[in-house]
């Protein structure tokens, strides 16, 4: 990503200031985040910036033809992202960009009903023939080489093509163009991965709103010891999700940590709390949020103390913990993520780094994007773990930065706790950094 963006990213927002009172979060609401039309608006500009970037991706991954295919009640996650984001209700929509040589980026639509909008973007007839007509003539007057489709990848937007469609495509262009279908992941991968420096501000602002809510969620607010569930927590964040005009794109988990309790583990991490959980004076809570907006994903935990009777601070041995998990941040997002640098190579170095310090640590970080778990190289324990080929890290992606510590609290006897961290971040050639300020101290519930 260019110095715009680093300079624009630097004005970091600073709801962070982790203060052992700090003062309420305001109140949030629909009047948050632009409403429909708004979003539609720069969601559109957004998308004519990304068209440009296109056809020299094509090139780069020897792609001639590019189609997208929308199905009636089989949405295609692609289609909001390379299509103006509005609702496509047609039997079969069809989007195909087309390396047009000297003319440059070809695109055309292939719907049932002419759109305005959509005329904006591509070449599409006001009197449309029927698709399979139209999706021959354009493999007629193209002959591209290759024809890429959501087919063969390991992700559900790199596989999305359904074998219907697949087969009508192929009788309808032919068996020479059928010769020419090849799976588009790796294309899918770098068009999604591609952060724009316009989205930058409004991304910003939705890892403000998440801290916000985190940090009530997390609060006397909504717990009071003895009484709240855990339950009562995620039913809060639901809602305040609807006041807001956001959608889940996961169910807000927590988390529970109990000096004298061994941890609940599941897969190798400490496990999601029951609903039913009574949150109690003495507790670590951990809480996972995160929402999705213009086509945006935010990815945020944060880690809490329920302060017992009399106590002003949590204990010493906790902050400490928590600071180790600061330290595993430091050196993975400032002295080993680099662009270009293999992502396995950052997750190797930064556990070589964690051992020699005597840290127990676990990495599991991931791309943020289109998706929550969107397409990229992963910093993660379980790709190292299934010797997965590792792949540059590009420059301006984002990345949610997600790991965590265990570390012996003296205060709890030499109990092992987790501090479990994430944080969106964005990468430039100093490393990754956190949209929203570090965590440096536990939030308080009094």
């Amino acid at each position: 990503m260019g110095p715009v963006v680093r300079a624009s990213v630097l004005l970091l927002f600073c709801a962070c200031a982790h203060t052992a009172a700090p003062p309420p979060a305001p109140q949030l609401d629909r009047s948050a985040l632009p409403p429909w039309s708004e979003q539609i608006r720069v969601r559109e500009e957004w998308l004519t910036h990304r068209h440009v970037l296109l056809l020299e991706m094509m090139r780069r991954h020897g792609v001639g033809m590019w189609i997208v295919v929308n199905e009636e009640f089989h949405d295609d996650p692609l289609t909001q992202f390379v299509a103006p984001p509005r609702p496509y209700a047609g039997n079969r929509d069809l989007f195909v960009f087309v390396d047009a040589g000297p003319a440059g980026l070809a695109r055309h639509a292939v719907t049932g009903f002419w759109e305005e909008a959509l005329s904006r973007y591509f070449e599409t007839d006001r009197d449309p023939k029927p698709w399979d007509q139209a999706m021959k003539a354009l493999y007629e007057k193209y002959r591209p080489r290759t024809i890429a489709l959501s087919i063969d990848g390991k992700r559900g937007v790199t596989r999305s093509l359904t074998k219907t469609t697949h087969d009508a495509l192929a009788e309808a262009m032919g068996p020479e163009a059928k010769a020419r279908f090849v799976p588009a992941g790796p294309l899918i991968e770098e068009y999604s991965d591609t952060r724009l420096p316009e989205e930058a501000p409004m991304y910003r602002r939705m890892v403000e709103l998440t801290e916000a809510l985190a940090r009530r969620a997390l609060s006397a607010e909504v717990i009071r010891p003895g009484t709240t569930r855990v339950g009562d927590v995620r039913r809060w964040l639901f809602d305040r999700a609807w006041d807001l005009g956001v959608s889940l794109w996961f169910q807000p988990d927590l988390r529970v940590q109990r000096k004298g309790k061994a941890p609940d583990m599941s897969r190798g991490f400490l496990a999601v709390a029951d609903e039913d959980v009574i949150i109690a004076r003495g507790d670590v809570l951990h809480l996972d949020f995160g929402f999705t907006f213009m086509g945006l994903n935010t990815d945020f935990q944060r880690m809490a103390y329920v302060l017992r009777d009399g106590e002003a601070a949590a204990p010493a041995g906790l902050e400490a913990a928590l600071a180790n998990t600061r330290t595993l941040q430091d050196v993975m997002c400032r002295e080993e993520a680099r662009p270009g640098r293999p992502s396995a190579e950052v997750y190797e170095g930064t556990v070589a780094k964690m051992k020699a310090r005597g840290i127990t640590a676990q990495i599991y970080s991931h791309p943020l994007g289109f998706q929550g778990h969107a397409l990229g190289p992963s910093i993660d324990m379980r790709s190292a773990a299934r010797k997965e080929p590792s792949r540059p890290l590009r420059p301006g992606s984002y990345l949610a930065v997600e790991l965590n510590t265990r570390t012996a609290v003296p205060e709890w006897g030499g109990q092992e706790v987790f501090m479990m961290e994430e944080d969106p971040a964005w990468l430039d050639g100093d490393g990754y950094h956190f949209f929203a300020e570090q965590q440096t101290q536990l939030f308080l519930v009094r």
